[in-house]
């Protein structure tokens, strides 16, 4: 007799702008608090700055700005560390949630009315009982060479 699991997929919940998103665990390297973040003199809006971890420079993106929300350096928040292909990037979200297990079935397609500046970042979608949680692509929340033709 042969035993099929269902496959199921863990992702990192997070908020901004009181929205739950999620990306995918294997591309979280670690959440760490606030850190001292250095400003790049005309970076993009985007980009919140740099910061030091344990020696390694990380580039903090904010997702605020990137989903055209208001971002408020005194506001609390937390870092997903993931890693991209130019190194690691800091996402900054409002909170992170918690991991979120879901399967298969449960996953459905970004419906047509989802903002078009946000559509491109998003997977899909994944509906439970509190609501839906955005499924998030991290590797094109990174591509920076692409936020300016979103706005």
């Amino acid at each position: 007799m042969e035993i099929v699991q269902e496959e199921a997929r863990q992702y990192c919940g997070f908020r901004v702008a009181g929205e739950e998103y999620a990306i995918p665990v294997m591309e979280v390297q670690e959440v760490i608090k606030p850190q001292m973040v250095t400003p790049i003199p005309l970076a993009q809006e985007e980009i919140r700055g740099l910061i030091n971890l344990r020696g390694q420079i990380v580039t903090c993106l904010s997702l605020r700005k990137l989903f055209n929300q208001d971002d408020n350096l005194d506001r609390p928040y937390m870092n997903i560390i993931v890693k991209g292909q130019d190194g690691l990037f800091s996402l900054v979200v409002d909170e992170v949630t918690d991991i979120i297990d879901i399967d298969k079935q449960s996953i459905e397609n970004a419906p047509d009315t989802i903002n078009p500046g946000l559509r491109k970042y998003v997977d899909s979608i994944y509906k439970r009982d509190q609501g839906v949680v955005i499924l998030l692509n991290p590797k094109k929340l990174m591509e920076l060479d692409d936020i300016e033709e979103v706005k």
